[in-house]
């Protein structure tokens, strides 16, 4: 089981925006090398994204779909990696302030991931899930800084300035 958390100091609104572009996928998911929408308009129920992985020489395909979207908060997503098997990510989008808490909880479904399921694994997920957490921050970031805006239409500005 590996449950990560972080701030990101932009508006759930911003954060959503981000993960319901398909086309932003793997500017945000570790490890995927190509990414691009498959089935259905994501992030509606049902709909998919079809990515490769590459680690060195060795790529794998997979696929993530999309099981419960509740705008703009809730995205659970299954993730296929094949021969790895399945996993289930949950990212929970709060309100904290004028920032965004983000939640992403992530287990094994099924095939290997699941039967091999032990503290190094977890261990392994914690690490990749702090680095997808903090890429998605600086893509939502960067979605800003290329709109020069933040929230609300005004330019964007340190925090705190008036």
């Amino acid at each position: 089981m590996a449950v990560r958390h972080k701030l990101i100091e932009r508006p759930r609104d911003e954060v959503w925006a981000v993960l319901a572009d398909g086309a932003r996928y793997g500017d945000w998911v570790v490890g995927t090398e190509r990414s691009a929408p498959d089935e259905g308009n994501w992030p509606e129920v049902g709909s998919s994204i079809a990515y490769r992985v590459r680690v060195g020489r060795w790529s794998a395909k997979g696929h993530t779909y999309v099981r419960r979207c509740e705008p703009p908060g809730i995205l659970e997503l299954e993730v296929d990696s094949g021969a790895l098997g399945t996993a289930r990510i949950v990212l929970d989008l709060r309100e904290w302030g004028g920032d965004t808490l983000v939640l992403l909880d992530e287990h094994p479904l099924r095939g290997p991931g699941g039967l091999l399921h032990n503290s190094v694994v977890d261990a392994l997920s914690q690490f990749r899930n702090r680095l997808m957490l903090s890429r998605l921050a600086k893509t939502v970031a960067a979605r800003d800084e290329r709109r020069g805006t933040r929230a609300g239409g005004s330019a964007a500005r340190p925090r705190g300035a008036v």
